[in-house]
This record gives structure tokens, C-alpha cells and sequence, in this order.
């Protein structure tokens, strides 16, 4: 056992001053202090919402917080491509040289179908190629709808396809609309 140290005057001064501003590590296991009374202050009244009548016109100042749509989200992206080949292809005047449709496929039989084609198609030189998803089951939950057209965009940025991809666009009506997307693949090098 070790001999406890007696500290010299100014060793101590020293040791209160550092002590007095160290805070514990574990102040769980230290005695509670009491804490300070706060004055609490008057709660402001909630702001009432304006009573509403059945045909009434709704109030164009309240925006609405609702995410856009997966199109919508898809549109507003900034453009990557050529914007010659861009308004083309928006247009639906820019041939899709491949197709891939998805249709009836559950996830894990598209995914890999898709990473095959995209793969393939960039293999081959080819720029822009056409993935149908469908629009989805009209019958289905609204949340449950369109499973393939939600997850297929995010497949497409995600690595390893997010490398051979320079664009992802809603295809137009004459290409399938919102059930396909236009796909347009980086130049090999």
C-alpha cells in the first residue's frame, strides 16, 4: 500500500483550483443538486385555425408540406446531359435503342434482370434505354402502390449502376409515361 502524498500549500491551491472546475464523469452516482427555480412564462395562445365552409375556396398564403412525387422530384433534378439530346429526349423525339419491361417481376427477380440489361446495354455502346416499371396496382393500398417504380430510380443511383448512369428521367406519354423511365448511360471509356 502506497503512502498518501501530503501536497505542499501551494500544490494545494492549485488542486482546489482545478477541482472546483472539473465536472464528474458519471454524475449519476454524484448527490442531486437541487436545481434553480425558473419563472415560467405565460404560455402564448395557439393560433386558431379559420373556420371551414363545405365549397369554400382554401387559402392560397398555406403551402402545402407535402414531398413531391417521385416524377415530379425527378423533373426538378438539375440535367447532367447534353441539353440538345435532354429537350429530345423529353420531348419523346430521342429513340430508346433498348427496352427493358419489368412488369410482374417482384423485387428480387427485377433487380438483378435490371443490373443485367443496364450492364449489357452499356457493354454495347448504347446511350439511352427504356425501363418500364408500371404504374402499379390501381387496387392496392395508396402506400403499397408502384413498389417497382419507387425502388427501381433509387437501384439506378445507387452503386454499382449509379457509375454507368448520367440521367433518370420520366419517359414520355409515346415511351410509357410515368410507368417508365428514361435511362441515359455514360459514354465508355
Amino acid at each position: 500500500m502506497r503512502k498518501p502524498r501530503h501536497l505542499s500549500p501551494e500544490d494545494r491551491a492549485i488542486w482546489d483550483q482545478v477541482a472546483r472546475r472539473v465536472e464528474p464523469m458519471h454524475p449519476k452516482l454524484q448527490e442531486p443538486k437541487p436545481e434553480p427555480v425558473i419563472a415560467r412564462q405565460p404560455a402564448k395562445p395557439k393560433e386558431k385555425l379559420p373556420l371551414f365552409e363545405v365549397g369554400a375556396k382554401a387559402d392560397p398564403s398555406r403551402k402545402n408540406d407535402v414531398l413531391p412525387g417521385l416524377g415530379q422530384a425527378l423533373r426538378q433534378a438539375p440535367v447532367q446531359m447534353d441539353h440538345k439530346a435532354f429537350g429530345k429526349m423529353s420531348r419523346g423525339k430521342l429513340k430508346p435503342e433498348a427496352r427493358i419491361d419489368l412488369h410482374g417481376m417482384t423485387l428480387d427477380q427485377a433487380h438483378p434482370a435490371l443490373m443485367q440489361f443496364i450492364y449489357n446495354a452499356a457493354d454495347e455502346g448504347k446511350r439511352l434505354v427504356l425501363v418500364i416499371t408500371g404504374k402499379g396496382n390501381m387496387e392496392a393500398q395508396p402506400g403499397q402502390r408502384g413498389v417497382l417504380r419507387r425502388y427501381v430510380p433509387q437501384w439506378l443511383r445507387l452503386p454499382p449502376l449509379g457509375a454507368k448512369i448520367l440521367e433518370i428521367r420520366p419517359a414520355h406519354i409515346r415511351h410509357g409515361g410515368d410507368g417508365a423511365f428514361y435511362v441515359y448511360l455514360k459514354r465508355a471509356r
